[in-house]
């Protein structure tokens, strides 16, 4: 692939056997909508299963993908970076790849980007277990209380951002969950839009009670104080006004027509 993709859709995969042809064949058909050449850069975390075979097969059959494999399982934010660093787009998009994130709403997003610089979806209506949903509205509470923000669906993994906003941007282990405030904290906007959410297409969920809730808490205590800490400040340089440049030069003209004129006087009396 040759040409430059306007977008680049970065997706971590761990063990998503069950999902992965589903996951192309629709990705392919939602984003050939767009009219626009595109990238697909699947990163395969340190999967297990077949997830490997499947996409070295996709590599074969679709000339938009490009696929990623990490040396070991390294989470989802280190899957993130690895997609945001390998990007070539001007516009970068991400899902989760148990098509629970529906790749059909990308299209739809992308025009956003004229009025900001990060559309978050929002999964309003979200096809989860009650229990599930429960633990969702309390770690978002709990989430925009500690770190002093309004965001309603910061892990969200359906995202559209301007290169700009991720490029350059330090990670670190879970910071996947908070890169809406990260953006802000940039100086970027960021505008949340509802967005479908799906039940579970096949496979079974990667997070739980530990991972999922326990560590985000330690991580949205992280972002707190990187928040507080975050340096901002504006500058400018000072410079010469054109008016005081045009009062230095009859200055330093007349200085140089004293000397100019003393060394004639200094010439002539050597005549004489």
């Amino acid at each position: 692939m040759t040409e430059t993709p306007y977008l680049s859709l970065v997706i971590p995969a761990y063990n998503e056997q069950e999902t992965i042809p589903t996951l192309l064949e629709r990705v392919g058909r939602a984003l050939e909508q767009i009219g626009r050449p595109f990238e697909v850069i699947l990163v395969d975390d340190g999967s297990t299963d077949r997830s490997g075979e499947l996409l070295s097969e996709g590599i074969a059959t679709y000339p938009w993908l490009r696929v990623l494999r990490m040396a070991r399982n390294s989470g989802q934010t280190a899957a993130f970076d690895a997609g945001f660093k390998a990007a070539r787009g001007e516009v970068i998009a991400t899902i989760d790849a148990d098509l629970q994130n529906d790749p059909e709403e990308i299209p739809r997003l992308l025009p956003m980007l004229e009025k900001c610089d990060m559309v978050n979806g929002w999964r309003q209506k979200r096809c989860d277990s009650g229990y599930r949903r429960m633990q969702t509205r309390i770690a978002n509470r709990i989430r925009n209380w500690l770190s002093d923000e309004t965001i309603q669906d910061s892990a969200c993994s359906l995202k559209v951002y301007k290169r700009h906003c991720v490029e350059g941007l330090q990670l670190f282990t879970g910071m996947h969950r908070f890169l809406p405030t990260l953006v802000k904290m940039r100086g970027y906007s960021l505008m949340e839009t509802p967005v479908k959410h799906s039940a579970r297409f096949a496979g079974t969920a990667k997070y739980g009670l530990w991972n999922r809730a326990l560590r985000a808490l330690i991580d949205l205590l992280a972002v707190r104080w990187m928040k507080k800490r975050y340096i901002r400040y504006q500058v400018s340089e000072v410079r010469q006004t054109p008016r005081q440049q045009v009062r230095a030069r009859p200055g330093i003209e007349g200085c140089r027509k004293d000397r100019d004129s003393t060394h004639e006087e200094a010439h002539e009396h050597r005549r004489t």
